[in-house]
């Protein structure tokens, strides 16, 4: 299969700040794909270089098998955008600036399908389209920007931070409108800072760091690198020795608390079993986990784009 999404030691450089460094990613079609990593790693670079908003300083990359940069134009069309902080004409209505971004992608705005679907849309999200763009919060346009987004059908949906902004409440209209576009045979870059959203909605992850790759999988792929807690009812952290690959053992409120390679869950399994273990509970590791274990160390080399003389510009270009 074919990937909609390629892109091969991708570079993007601003003067002597590398925001890009070698960037591998691939996103098949169908999928739903997560791309983590904090502000300076180089999310969004990579987001406007595949909408042909950036151009790279050097490396490959490919959509739909078409070089951004030359073939924006085209590539529009089939693609859905949503960044992580909307801005509106201010003197148009949210019903003016869906229609007007529907009309960029190609659509007819008087075709019924297409209004059929706007007015569901305004409905689900609660969205109140006769407001003025100067007049809506921050929350209501992001709503704009996705009830735009969901209204024309894409092949590719582009989504950076797309429900900054939203109450929990849309949160889950936005994850159920991800879920139908993905029943229908569309791919989709999820670029996102929360995690229980990517743990619900994505196929596999792809974890940036310093302008690179550094971890790319399913869910399932990657939790072998965290460590699965394990507790039960005990009077003393002995109760743990007994059990082969237990790591960090604590007492806490009557319960032995440790950890377990999740890779070696299965072999410690019987020795619990074993124990009696009253009360047993254990926690597969969370993507959260998986995401501290790569940054969670190194917050000061996270921000070392800040640090380097960047200008206000290229900082939000990087990211």
């Amino acid at each position: 299969m074919d990937p909609v999404i390629l892109t091969r030691s991708l570079t993007k450089h601003f003067g002597h700040v590398h925001a890009l460094d070698g960037l591998d990613l691939r996103v098949d079609q169908g999928q739903v794909h997560g791309f983590l990593g904090p502000n300076g790693a180089g999310k969004s670079t990579t987001i406007r270089i595949l909408l042909g908003l950036a151009r790279a300083t050097d490396g490959e990359a490919r959509v739909f098998d078409r070089e951004p940069w030359q073939d924006a134009v085209d590539l529009h069309r089939r693609i859905a955008a949503v960044p992580g902080d909307v801005s509106l004409w201010p003197n148009l209505s949210g019903g003016e600036a869906i229609d007007f971004l529907a009309r960029l992608r190609g659509a007819d705005t008087r075709d019924a399908a297409y209004r059929q679907a706007r007015e569901r849309l305004l409905d689900v999200f609660q969205l109140d389209p006769r407001k003025k763009g100067r007049a809506y919060s921050k929350g209501n346009r992001q709503k704009v920007a996705l009830v735009a987004a969901f209204a024309v059908p894409a092949d590719l949906y582009i989504l950076d931070e797309p429900t900054s902004g939203l109450d929990p409440l849309m949160e889950v209209v936005f994850r159920e409108e991800i879920q139908r576009v993905r029943d229908a045979g569309a791919t989709v870059l999820l670029s996102s800072h929360i995690l229980s959203e990517v743990e619900q909605l994505c196929d596999r992850v792809s974890i940036i760091r310093a302008g690179r790759i550094v971890e790319s999988g399913t869910l399932a792929d990657l939790r072998h690198l965290t460590r699965t807690e394990v507790s039960f009812e005990a009077s003393g952290i002995d109760a743990a020795s007994a059990i082969p690959g237990a790591h960090d053992p604590r007492l806490q409120d009557g319960r032995v608390f440790f950890t377990v390679d999740s890779d070696a869950v299965a072999a410690a399994l019987p020795a619990i079993a074993a124990s009696g273990a009253p009360g047993l509970r254990v926690a597969p590791p969370s993507l959260e986990e998986l995401f501290l274990r790569h940054y969670g160390s190194s917050a000061a080399e996270t921000g070392e784009a800040s640090e380097t003389g960047l200008t206000r510009r290229a900082r939000r270009e990087a990211r």
